[in-house]
């Protein structure tokens, strides 16, 4: 890049850059928006130019023709006024008087933006002048005899041009002194805004420095003239408290000045009637919300966002006719203080400021503030009023804005746009922006520094201002006469109106454009100033964190607090607001009311303001604590009352009480800490008591009197030596007796008892001493007197007698007087105790109480609570009677009677009296006693309760031994109990004992328990009587209680059989159903039989109806021997064994262990009948051979899972039955497989290389492998089929002759046999699978294929070999005939070959499918319903899974020769439904309810009796393919009876959760038919699923994945009612308790249904997806038969566990026996509407 410009500069030419000067001026005066822009910068220029004079003419074209032609310039006669709106002017014409133009002058006017250079000059940028092309194309410029013409080029061109020169009148020497500037318009038009212009003119001129008049002409008719005068300026001298500088120091206040100044107008009426309306500007209402920002700028928002100022519209004024000519005179007077300010810039800041102005700073400036007083804005308003129109004066513009209208400019020579946001206009030389609309405070300090030294001329004014009302109030307030000056006086009110008037002036409202100028003037003002501001307030000038606003809950008691004056706050809340935002006004603190109150005591007035007042702070805010603010201000308050000698100090701090209760007399002895009552009857009694005082109460003023000083003061006023005093006590005591506390009269007795203070006939006596006038009994008793004369009644007989002044006689002295002479009875005493009873005190009736009576005829004393009322009764019980006298009748209802019964006499005897009498040994009073019991409950004893008299015999009962008296626990109400010893009520009072005293139908369970555990039943007629009872309570125990009963030895029971001798066993040790019941178990087991009711108590007690399992193996550990003797026979003995098979789970750890290791399992080996010598055991025949069987430990026994070895050994070794059941019994004890302990080994000779039979043999084995392989389903293989189609892993080869060696090690004994063999197969390790043949015999097709399945899979059954041997020797046509699909399982197997090789290409790792899942990839294999096929919750997809299919039923096949074997069915070519996936540990988790296909015609038959269960498409899947030929049929055929109890047994199996029911299969037989195994080993689990509640009587369980288990039966509560509803009836049809059933929900897996130990597990998951919906439509039939189907299959699991041929023939077996109930249910659901 350089490299270019050096080249540009060597050979490149220059050319100048030309400016569009037109486009230029246009821009520029762009920028000016204001009116009178061309008079502005004509007049700062004449200003600039020392001009005292400007003269601006308008003239008309007419009127210039005249000038030119030098007619006479005076208007020509008989012309009217010409029309200032119509008339249109030619030219303008504007001069001054000033300098003339100077070279320099001239040189700089022809050249835009130079500016004048002279510091002492306004103007500064040199485009003022340009704003003359706004309004002409042409300017002239005249002066001091030289002209200057502008033009454009060729008229309309863009560059303009000048022509300057000598004009004629520069020969004539003061021709004219006058600057000419001539503007000939652009466009000809009227006189602009002549009023406005007028006063625009009158604000020019203020801030002027040197210009003093202006005139206005139109033509030669002068339209205004204005003239200012300056007056002397006063040097006002520099606060002290003020600082003249800001921080910078860059400038500096000397002097301040002030100065008056008068401007004056003579305007034509023609101009005023042309004025634009502008009415007086008048002062609005203001919000009183505390503004939260600054000093009045906080007011800021108030002017720009919430209201604007109301303009007030004066009145119309009445139309006048004036001469248009005719002058109209008006004046204002302004203050105009002047600051002189010294500059100080450093040379950056200097070259700053000149880059930008073009000149250098000033080192002098001056700063000037407009400010209009009181007096002077009052003028001019009212000559603004006064004004002709409604324009309004010229001046309007000068006068103080007091309401922030924005009317206060920033002059510059002349007003900006800018506001100055207070009251006046301020003037200096700021910097302004181009078009002189505002002023430039983005980065110029200079403007800053003007802005602080404006507020700090604000602040001076300010101070100066309040300096002077400060001296005036103090003069007035030194010559008042009255103790200090009246605020509210005629000169208060003056002064309060001025400071107003400055307040409001020096507000800092809005400046607009920029709100900074307004800011930083307010920063000024208040930061200027190093003391705080002086404001006025009610006691004169004062600082203003002196002085508080006003408040009236203070004005009536804090009376000399400096506040702010109402009008001052009312008028300028604005003001006052900002100035509470910044502090300096505060509200009346707490800590003024004190310093207040301890300066000033209060009067009785002010001290009740003050009252009420801290009432209120109490009502205002209750929660807060104010009782130390209460102390301090009680502290700080002084009560000053009274005067002369009544005048009374009262601190509030001593005070304590205050007067409520008026009749405490005023005008006796009252203590000094008593608020007065003038004071606290203003209040109520929370209030006063709010202060920490309290009442005066009597007791106070009791106690108060009876002080010695206060008795001693005034004798007239002593209770123990004035009876006038003492009466008026006692009866001012006497009416405030009944609202005094009892502490209270305790407290006052105590005063008066020891005073000799009651008024009697014998003088002033204690009260104890003195008697009420109805106790004088005698003569010579002192009785009260009253001189007053009043009855000693009401509250004053209750004080006297409170206080100790007697009623009566002392009952001693009457005692002795009296009962002494022997002539009263008892009758006589207490009548007459009845006539003063009223009088008795509780000491005196307590003493009666205790004392013994006098006696009567009798010689015995009693107190009257020993006695009783002479009643009938009462005598006949033989109870004490009270000798009443035959004089007086005996009336329980009598006033002596009531008497007597307060003492204590008795109506009745208790109740414990009572049933002590009746046990009492005389019939006669037992007998009555009893009947008053039972006629007195529960009226006179509504407390009796059974268990408090459980120790009395008091009833009448009966027992064994007769008649007798129990207490109430040994009665008991039933009769029945009698038969067990028990004590039941007698027949006469059974029902009333029962009702009323609570006797107990039975015994409780406890007695009954203690009972059976000391005394047994003695024989069986008793112990059924006895059971019989208990069968009936049996909810009366509690289950501890029954397992209590369970182990006591209360059944007796024979010791023989027909023996009468008899043995008593516990309940558990029992079984029920009597000896033929049992059977075999009978011979075991002790089996009793009461009948039903007995036995149901029995059962409930812990007796079985049959021995559980664990018993069972208990016996046959103990002594296995005899258990077999006891069996009969080893079939019975196998039947015990496939009992323990079946419910192995069942069994304890500890009798598995048992049984391993005890000689309990049968077993057989086989030896041959006779003795013939034979080298080959395997020539003997089947029929030669004979079994043995013997019981054996589990390790002696062998499973014979090797049918080959088991010909060789079999007659060797003891093997196990051959059923699958018992084969894994016998393996999960501890027998050993065959196939285990035999070793085998081959001897060959040479082998035959390249034989062609090794080629043909491997060729069939691959080709019928497939074949084999799809029906082997219950075992996976070692290896796969593609594995074995490699060359190197599967080798054929042929020897020429091959023997077998079979080594046995079983024991001590090791056996040895060899045989020739034609095929056997061998593998070292994970090697490769070598088939060896032998070349000189035929091959026989059961050795390859028994030595094959030995290597293929990990468990082989003997029909693996049998099936494998018929597919590999039977031509592929056949095995088509007998349903074997061929040609498609070849086919498919083939596409999975290709697949998986095409996987293996492209490294992508794809299951493989196992050659036994070939035939479910089909198109025939589909759902039972259609439905099944839907996706389902969780992601299930019911379709097989890819990597795992679904696997077809392998048929049977031949038996060994030792078990027949069932006829084979004909395999199908699909399955009905997805068979169910298989957990990594060969788990079932779930299937379908399906229709297994080995079961043939009677699973069809069923289907087809099932309405609705058959379609076309399903019948379409029915095989039309031959049956083979049966390989062998069985001798016998199972009995149907055997299969139905079987079915029974598995139903009954069934059972809910949590019980422990035995699956107890004694009475299983073995369905022969059955025995072959299927495709998968167990039934499922539930580790994962929780119970969460129950729905009827079905149990919910979820999976612990499940969201919100808490919520989930209630947000599927209809579908699980649904779902319930379906099997319901399908429960009916099985027989099967509800309880059996249970509900799961999870969210993912194929898990549809389980049987966990008997109890059923149906998944809601899958009936939700796939009959929910229908269900809800009322179509329950597909539900009802999927879960029909559902049902079968896992009820058959309690038979068999695996999915095996035995349990699929279980499942038929019960399908068919309950499809009638099934098809009558689903007949009743098609029949419904």
């Amino acid at each position: 890049m350089a490299h270019d410009r050096d080249a540009l500069w060597a050979s490149g030419y220059d050319e100048t850059v030309e400016v569009n000067q037109r486009a230029l001026i246009d821009k520029v005066l762009a920028r000016y928006s204001g009116e009178f822009t061309v008079f502005r910068e004509l007049l700062q220029n004449s200003d600039d130019a020392q001009s005292s004079a400007v003269e601006i003419h308008f003239e008309t074209e007419e009127f210039l023709r005249r000038k030119n032609s030098n007619d006479a310039m005076q208007p020509e006669d008989g012309v009217g006024f010409p029309d200032l709106k119509a008339t249109p002017v030619a030219q303008w014409t504007f001069r001054n008087n000033g300098i003339v133009f100077r070279d320099e002058d001239w040189n700089r006017l022809r050249k835009i933006a130079e500016g004048n250079p002279d510091e002492e000059k306004i103007g500064a940028f040199g485009v003022g002048f340009y704003s003359l092309f706004s309004v002409t194309e042409e300017p002239f410029v005249i002066s001091g005899g030289h002209g200057m013409q502008f033009y454009w080029k060729d008229k309309t061109g863009d560059q303009l041009l000048v022509r300057r020169g000598d004009l004629p009148s520069k020969d004539v020497p003061q021709s004219n002194p006058w600057t000419t500037f001539e503007m000939t318009l652009r466009e000809q038009g009227p006189v602009p805004q002549p009023f406005d212009l007028t006063r625009f003119l009158a604000s020019s001129i203020t801030f002027m420095v040197h210009l003093r008049s202006v005139s206005v002409f139109l033509d030669s008719h002068r339209l205004s003239h204005l003239t200012k005068s300056p007056g002397v300026p006063r040097e006002l001298g520099l606060p002290k408290v003020l600082k003249n500088s800001s921080g910078s120091g860059l400038m500096s206040v000397k002097s301040v000045q002030s100065a008056a100044t008068r401007i004056q107008a003579q305007v034509m009426h023609a101009v005023y009637d042309l004025g634009t309306e502008k009415p007086l500007v008048l002062p609005v209402g203001e919000s009183r919300k505390i503004s939260q920002g600054g000093f009045f700028s906080s007011l800021l928002s108030t002017f720009t966002s919430h209201h604007q100022a109301v303009v007030a519209k004066p009145l119309p004024q009445p139309q006048v006719k004036r001469d248009p000519m005719g002058v109209y005179n008006s004046s204002v007077t302004l203050t105009m203080f002047n600051a002189d300010v010294d500059v100080k810039l450093d040379k950056k800041l200097q070259s700053e400021l000149h880059r930008s102005t073009k000149k250098n700073p000033p080192n002098h400036l001056n700063y000037s503030l407009i400010y209009t007083g009181k007096d002077e804005y009052n003028v001019s308003v009212q000559e603004e009023k006064s004004q002709p129109v409604s324009c309004g004066s010229v001046f309007q513009g000068l006068r103080a804005d007091l309401n922030g209208a924005g009317q206060a400019h920033v002059f510059i020579g002349h007003a900006t746009g800018q506001t100055t946001g207070i009251g006046g206009h301020m003037a200096s030389r700021f910097i302004p922006t181009v078009e002189r609309e505002s002023i430039d405070l983005v980065d110029t300090v200079w403007n800053r520094e003007l802005l602080y030294v404006g507020g700090y001329l604000c602040r001076a004014a300010y101070e100066i201002e309040l300096e002077n009302i400060r001296m005036l109030w103090n003069e007035a307030a030194s010559s008042s006469s009255t103790n200090g000056f009246h605020s509210d006086s005629q000169l208060g009110d003056w002064l309060r109106d001025r400071f107003l008037h400055i307040l409001k002036f020096f507000t800092f409202h809005v400046s607009t454009p920029s709100s900074d100028v307004a800011r930083f003037l307010e920063a000024a003002f208040f930061g200027c100033s190093t003391s705080p501001l002086k404001v006025l307030s009610t006691t004169g000038v004062r600082n203003a964190s002196d002085v508080r606003a006003p408040d009236p809950m203070f004005s009536l008691f804090l009376k000399h607090l400096p506040v702010l004056p109402d009008p001052v706050l009312s008028s300028a809340p604005l003001a006052i607001r900002a100035l509470q935002s910044k502090g300096l006004i505060t509200d009346i603190t707490f800590s003024d009311v004190l310093a207040q109150l301890r300066q000033h005591p209060l009067n009785e007035e002010e001290l009740i303001a003050c009252l009420e007042w801290w009432v209120g702070v109490g009502q205002q805010d209750p929660m807060h604590d104010t009782a130390r603010a209460r102390t301090e201000l009680c502290n700080a308050t002084i009560l000053s009352s009274g005067s002369g000698k009544d005048a009374r100090v009262i601190p509030l701090s001593i005070v304590q009480y205050f007067i409520h209760q008026r009749i405490i007399p005023l005008d006796g002895p009252l203590p000094d800490a008593l608020m007065p009552l003038s004071v606290t009857k203003h209040f109520t009694q929370e209030q006063l008591r709010s202060f920490g005082w309290r009442e005066f109460s009597i007791l106070d003023w009791m106690q108060h009197i009876f002080r010695p000083d206060v008795m001693n003061a005034n004798p007239a006023q002593d209770v123990t030596r004035s009876s006038e005093w003492a009466e008026r006590v006692l009866t001012v005591l006497a009416r405030a007796w009944p609202s005094l506390s009892k502490e209270s009269h305790e407290m006052i007795k105590a005063l008066l008892a020891p005073k000799t203070c009651i008024p009697t006939s014998s003088g002033l006596q204690k009260p104890e001493l003195a008697y009420f006038p109805s106790a004088n009994v005698f003569n010579d008793l002192p009785v009260v007197t009253f001189t007053s004369g009043g009855a000693l009644k009401g509250s004053l007989e209750k004080l006297l007698s409170f206080i100790g002044v007697r009623k009566h006689v002392d009952l001693q002295v009457v005692f002795d007087r009296m009962v002494k002479t022997g002539d009263w009875t008892i009758s006589d005493l207490i009548t007459h105790l009845v006539t003063i009873q009223s009088a008795l005190t509780p000491d005196e009736i307590t003493k009666l109480q205790m004392t013994t009576l006098p006696p009567g005829k009798k010689k015995s004393r009693y107190r009257a609570s020993d006695l009783y009322e002479p009643s009938v009764t009462n005598r006949q019980l033989g109870l004490p009677i009270i000798d009443w006298g035959e004089k007086t009748k005996w009336r329980s209802n009598s006033e002596e009677a009531k008497l007597l019964h307060r003492l204590g006499l008795r109506k009745n005897p208790p109740l414990d009296l009572t049933v002590k009498l009746c046990a009492s040994s005389e019939p006669d009073i037992r007998s009555t006693a009893f009947k008053y019991l039972i006629d007195s409950i529960p009226s006179r004893y509504p407390d009796y309760r059974r268990e408090n008299f459980g120790h009395v015999a008091f009833i009448p009962a009966m027992n064994d031994f007769g008649p007798c008296m129990g207490t109430p626990n040994e009665v008991f109400a039933s009769h029945q109990w009698k038969v067990l010893g028990f004590s039941v009520v007698q027949d006469a009072v059974r029902d009333i004992a029962v009702s009323k005293l609570g006797l107990k139908e039975h015994p409780p369970a406890t007695r009954i328990v203690s009972l059976l555990e000391k005394t047994p039943p003695q024989d069986q007629n008793i112990a059924r009587q006895w059971f019989e009872i208990l069968a009936g309570h049996v909810a009366d125990f509690s289950s501890a209680q029954l397992s209590i009963i369970s182990g006591l030895q209360i059944v007796p029971t024979q010791v023989e059989p027909g023996s009468q001798m008899l043995r008593w066993l516990s309940p558990s040790q029992c079984y029920l159903g009597g000896t033929s019941k049992g059977q075999f178990h009978s011979k075991l087991f002790v089996f009793v039989d009461f009948g039903p009711s007995a036995n149901g108590f029995l059962s409930t007690c812990g007796s079985k109806h049959e021995p559980s399992v664990e018993e069972v193996a208990s016996i046959l550990v103990a002594d296995p021997r005899r258990f077999y003797d006891l069996a009969g026979d080893y079939e019975n003995y196998l039947v015990e064994l496939r009992n323990l098979a079946v419910n192995v789970r069942l069994l304890s750890t500890g009798v598995v262990a048992r049984m391993k290791v005890s000689p309990v399992l049968l077993g057989f080996r086989r030896q041959r009948k006779s003795r013939k010598e034979s080298n080959k055991a395997l020539d003997i025949d089947e029929d030669d051979w004979e079994l043995l069987y013997d019981l054996r430990k589990p390790l002696d026994v062998v499973i014979a899972d090797d049918t080959n070895a088991y010909q060789m050994f079999g007659e060797s070794i003891y093997t196990a039955p051959q059923e699958d059941l018992l084969e894994n019994f016998y393996a999960a004890l501890g027998s050993k497989r065959l196939s285990a302990i035999v070793k085998e080994d081959y001897r060959v000779n040479s082998e035959m290389k390249h034989h062609k039979s090794a080629a043909d043999a491997r060729a069939l084995l691959l080709e019928r492998l497939p074949l084999f392989l799809h029906e082997h389903t219950h075992t996976r293989t070692k290896v796969s089929l593609s594995w074995l189609s490699n060359q190197e892993n599967f080798k054929v080869r042929v020897f020429g002759k091959l023997t077998v060696v079979k080594s046995l090690s079983f024991g001590d004994s090791t056996l040895k046999r060899e045989q020739d063999a034609s095929a056997a197969a061998k593998r070292s390790g994970y090697g490769p699978i070598e088939l060896w043949l032998s070349g000189n015999t035929q091959v026989d097709m059961y050795e390859v294929a028994t030595s094959l399945c030995r290597l293929l899979f990990e468990t082989v059954k003997v029909n693996d070999a049998l099936l494998f041997m018929t597919i590999l020797s039977t031509d592929l046509k056949a095995l088509k005939r007998r349903g074997y699909n061929v040609d498609k399982i070849l086919r498919q197997q083939q596409n999975d070959r290709k697949l998986v090789e095409a996987a293996r290409g492209s490294f992508t790792q794809v299951p493989v499918p196992d050659p036994r899942m070939s035939q479910s990839l089909g198109p025939e294999t589909r759902s039972l319903s259609p439905s099944h096929r839907a996706r389902v919750p969780g992601d299930w997809d019911t379709s097989p899974p890819k990597a795992v299919v679904s696997k077809p039923f392998l048929p049977p096949a031949p038996a060994p020769p030792l078990i027949p074997a069932p006829p084979v069915p004909p395999p199908k070519s699909s399955t009905l439904d997805a068979p169910p996936q298989r957990t990594a540990d060969n788990e079932d988790v779930g299937r379908h309810p399906i229709i297994p296909n080995v079961v043939n015609n009677t699973l069809q038959n069923i289907r087809r009796k099932i309405p609705g269960f058959n379609n076309p498409s399903e019948d379409a899947l029915t095989p039309s393919q031959g049956r083979s030929p049966n390989p062998r049929i069985p001798p016998t055929v199972t009995p149907q009876s055997n299969i139905r109890s079987n079915v029974a047994m598995a139903i009954k199996g069934c059972r809910p959760e949590e019980g422990k029911l035995v699956h107890n299969r004694r009475e299983m037989q073995t369905i022969k038919e059955s025995l072959d195994e299927g495709y998968c080993d167990v039934s499922g689990h539930v580790a994962e699923l929780d119970h969460i509640g129950v729905m009827g009587t079905t149990k919910i369980f979820i999976a612990r994945d499940i969201p919100e288990p808490h919520t989930f039966i209630t947000r599927k509560h209809d579908s699980l009612a649904r779902f319930i509803h379906i099997v319901t009836p399908l429960a009916n049809v099985y027989s099967l308790p509800m309880t059996a059933l249970h509900i799961f929900h999870d969210l993912a897996g194929g898990l549809i249904a389980f049987n966990r130990n008997g109890s059923l597990f149906l998944n809601h998951r899958f009936f939700e997806a796939w009959h929910d919906q229908d269900v809800k439509n009322g179509d329950v039939n597909q539900a009802h038969i999927s879960w029909y189907f559902t049902l079968a299959h896992e009820i058959a699991h309690n038979l068999v566990q695996p999915h095996n041929s035995e349990h699929e023939f279980y499942f038929s077996a019960l399908c068919e026996a309950h499809i009638e109930k099934f098809t009558q249910l689903l007949s009743q659901q098609s029949d419904r509407p």
